[in-house]
């Protein structure tokens, strides 16, 4: 079952009663908008409210033309009739289309019926009050109302509504006949049965009064007794299905991730794939001739090195995979050093390849030549070279 509670929203009552307290203090005129559901414009005069429009209430015209009490085309040769303006009161008297007393009343009804129309719904805001416009309101009382007198009697009927077995609000409920509910049933008001002849679970009590031509809140009224004696019933609305949330396990094999390793020159690091043993890569075969012949730089006691196994440290070595072809050191200068990051916490740091003594082959090409096993040995070679000069 729908909550049909009805509450006031003192938030936007406030900000409204106490907007119109100031205009009716400072004898103010002009034309007061409120933002809102479904809002509307207060028009003043001195501090007075002399109309009220809101799309939330039928004015006086549709209280005019929808009721019955005069049709269209009697309504248009009316306003074409010199000096009829838009709101032919004159005219109306004159052919006896209404009575000046009815009409009055009617402005009345229509004025008051904005105002419940506006408390009843949800005020947003209220504007600064600006000038009367060339126009103005379609038809002013004679007579303004005060403005808090107005607000009052629109609070009254809101509690007035609430009170009763079945209350409803003029655009929340959307009623519709119930079963066995006749609306041509003699026995029944005229109003009844236009409520029963237009419900049909799409229209509000807002709609209803427009299209019957009465009040908002008398027709708000009837709806809530009708549904109390079982003329009327509102469907229930649907429930609301929230999705409830699926969570899909993530497809494919598992593969445990691997600390990260580092990135070295010319290496691919893959984590999460199985280490493979080091396995030796080919050195690139060098001409024995080279570009300065075999008398060269790369031929010199000095430039020949042999290459030491590296000291294990425990760790494979990452898999290698194939990359770009690196261009040719410069002659003479080493390649750069591979750049090592900072081991991570909790082992020791990584060390460094030594080298194992003589591993040069200074020392072994000196004891080959020359039998001497030192470098003391290495810088008399040159006292023990013969020259034609030296005469020895």
């Amino acid at each position: 079952m729908a909550d049909r509670r009805i509450s006031l929203d003192r938030a936007g009552y406030g900000l409204l009663s106490r907007t119109l307290a100031e205009c009716g203090r400072d004898e103010a005129t002009g034309e007061l908008r409120v933002s809102g559901r479904p809002g509307g414009a207060f028009h003043l005069r001195g501090g007075l409210v002399v109309a009220v429009e809101s799309p939330g209430a039928p004015g006086p015209e549709a209280l005019l033309l929808r009721s019955g009490r005069i049709s269209g085309e009697q309504w248009d040769g009316l306003l074409d009739e010199p000096g009829a303006g838009r709101w032919p009161e004159a005219g109306l008297i004159a052919h006896g289309y209404a009575g000046a007393a009815q009409l009055r009343v009617m402005r009345m009804q229509a004025l008051q019926d904005a105002v419940f129309a506006v408390v009843a719904g949800h005020v947003e805001g209220v504007r600064p009050l600006t000038e009367p416009s060339g126009s103005g309101p379609l038809a002013p009382v004679a007579v303004g109302e005060s403005p808090l007198r107005l607000l009052q009697e629109a609070t009254r009927k809101l509690t007035a509504l609430a009170a009763l077995p079945c209350p409803v609000l003029p655009d929340r409920e959307r009623p519709l006949p119930a079963p066995g509910a006749a609306p041509d049933d003699p026995r029944l008001p005229s109003a009844r049965r236009d409520v029963l002849t237009h419900a049909n679970g799409r229209r509000t009590a807002r709609d209803l009064a427009f299209i019957t031509g009465r009040g908002v809140y008398p027709v708000t009224v009837e709806i809530a007794r009708m549904l109390a004696e079982g003329l009327l019933r509102c469907a229930d609305p649907p429930p609301t299905v929230l999705p409830v949330p699926v969570h899909i396990p993530a497809t494919g094999a598992l593969v445990p991730l691997r600390r990260e390793e580092p990135v070295r020159l010319g290496e691919l690091v893959r984590i999460g794939e199985p280490s493979v043993p080091p396995h030796p890569v080919p050195q690139k075969a060098q001409d024995p001739q080279g570009p300065q012949g075999p008398q060269g730089p790369q031929d010199s006691p000095n430039s020949r090195t042999s290459q030491s196994p590296q000291e294990p440290t425990g760790r494979p070595d990452p898999v290698r995979a194939p990359g770009p072809p690196k261009r040719a050191a410069r002659q003479g200068k080493p390649d750069a050093p591979p750049v090592q990051s900072p081991p991570p916490p909790g082992q020791p740091p990584r060390q460094l390849p030594r080298r194992r003594p003589g591993a040069s082959g200074i020392t072994e090409s000196l004891a080959d030549a020359h039998r001497e096993a030192s470098w003391k040995g290495f810088f008399r070679l040159r006292h023990r070279i013969w020259t034609p000069d030296s005469g020895t």
